[in-house]
């Protein structure tokens, strides 16, 4: 079995195959091994979580997305006027930034200690060790309000600033796979479950396997924030929104099985999810701007050719879509290709293209599909969210604030149409 093969069994992403081999490489070095064949043969189970450390991407700050914590506040306070205490869920926790977050905001909403309980589990053993530590360096401190740093935090060294242990205490941190959690033990447990910018590294498939537990984990009338890439993908599979702005919140959607559920009419949902980026060594170049690149000449359909028809249109995208499930990458591209040739302005080949070079590790091309995607259609909701999502990881938070608030207006306005 291939190194790709091993870590989509061992965690559900989907690594493509060089961040698979730049990771197998790198263990190989420091365990002396020089043939990749022995090494995944010798795999061992604390070795195989060595190699995830490699692929996994903790990236989180404090108050990340604050309007969801403003709104899980308002729902525990609710909930302990009634005198029922809130269960919280966050998984993955990274380094325990978004838990720590919680009970923040929490404190600051003036709800007593008893009044809720959060757990928090991560794939990644060194991101639990991390979050337990409840050590930040400036990057964790990334809001625009940062007075909470005074009420909470102690300076401890440099830039490195520790949590204080009584908001410490409120969170029980835990290693764990949301793929493998113990749903039975669990059912209906939690009444807010965070789970944020994690269905974005997975396939459909287990992006429904996901989010099958979750649901197996969420209380009837609990609620759920997802990250605001991912709210398509749950309102496929049994949810819906609860128009709370900005805060991507969703129920489940109990009226429905998750078969039928219908969704507000987004942009045409692809089969693929993007694959967490090789651990950088050095600071990537941002973009200079969150304004679309200058838009490209389209081309003229050449009248001598008919005009193709839809099926055969619709044939491409789906057979690109296919090989590109495959890892057919270069098969995959020329099918999108050979649909721009058809149709020049096809946003939705774009956006694949997009995704195809964002799987084959090429970020820059990626980046200009997906603004031509939304220089041809600028409602195009997932290529939005794909663009801040670039942004964010590169360091240009502006840009990503710009770009993710155009996505949620987007969204906002689909759901009110619905």
């Amino acid at each position: 079995m291939t190194a790709q093969a091993l870590l989509r069994r061992a965690t559900g992403l989907s690594v493509s195959k060089s961040v698979a081999e730049r990771a197998v490489g790198q263990r190989m070095e420091q365990t002396g091994f020089t043939d990749s064949a022995a090494y995944l043969q010798a795999l061992t189970p604390a070795e195989m979580t060595q190699l995830i450390e490699l692929v996994v991407v903790p990236e989180s700050w404090l108050f990340r997305d604050p309007q969801a914590f403003y709104a899980t506040v308002e729902l525990v306070q609710e909930r302990w006027a009634r005198g029922r205490a809130t269960r919280i869920l966050s998984i993955p926790c990274a380094g325990g930034e978004e838990p720590y977050s919680m009970a923040m905001a929490l404190r600051d909403g003036g709800v007593p200690k008893q009044a809720f309980s959060i757990d928090a589990y991560d794939l990644s053993p060194g991101c639990i060790e991390r979050a337990q530590a409840g050590v930040y360096g400036r990057n964790a401190f990334r809001a625009q309000d940062v007075g909470f740093r005074e009420r909470y935090f102690t300076h401890v060294a440099d830039d490195a600033y520790r949590i204080i242990d009584s908001l410490r205490e409120q969170v029980t941190f835990r290693q764990g796979n949301l793929l493998q959690f113990d749903t039975a033990t669990y059912s209906r447990h939690y009444d807010v479950i965070f789970c944020r910018n994690l269905l974005i590294y997975f396939d459909k498939p287990t992006t429904r396997a996901a989010i099958h537990n979750l649901s197996a984990l969420l209380a009837d009338d609990g609620m759920l924030l997802a990250g605001y890439a991912e709210v398509p993908s749950f309102c496929q599979n049994g949810y819906a929104s609860l128009q709370l702005r900005q805060a991507f919140a969703l129920k489940k959607e109990m009226l429905a099985p998750a078969s039928a559920v219908q969704v507000a009419p987004l942009p045409a949902l692809r089969t693929l999810r993007s694959v967490p980026p090789a651990p950088r060594r050095a600071a990537v170049a941002a973009p200079s701007s969150a304004t679309p690149v200058a838009p490209v000449a389209l081309r003229t359909r050449p009248m001598s050719l008919p005009s193709p028809a839809p099926a055969v249109q619709a044939d491409l995208l789906a057979e690109a879509r296919l090989l590109a499930d495959r890892g057919q990458l270069r098969e995959a591209g020329e099918k999108c290709h050979a649909h721009l040739a058809r149709v020049p302005e096809a946003a939705e080949a774009y956006f694949m293209l997009g995704i195809i070079n964002e799987l084959a590790g090429k970020m820059d091309l990626a980046d200009d599909y997906w603004r031509r995607c939304i220089y041809l259609q600028p409602d195009h909701y997932e290529a939005l969210c794909h663009l801040s999502l670039l942004a964010e990881r590169n360091g240009n938070h502006t840009a990503a604030a710009t770009l993710k608030a155009r996505a949620a207006r987007i969204y906002q306005r689909l759901q009110a149409s619905n």
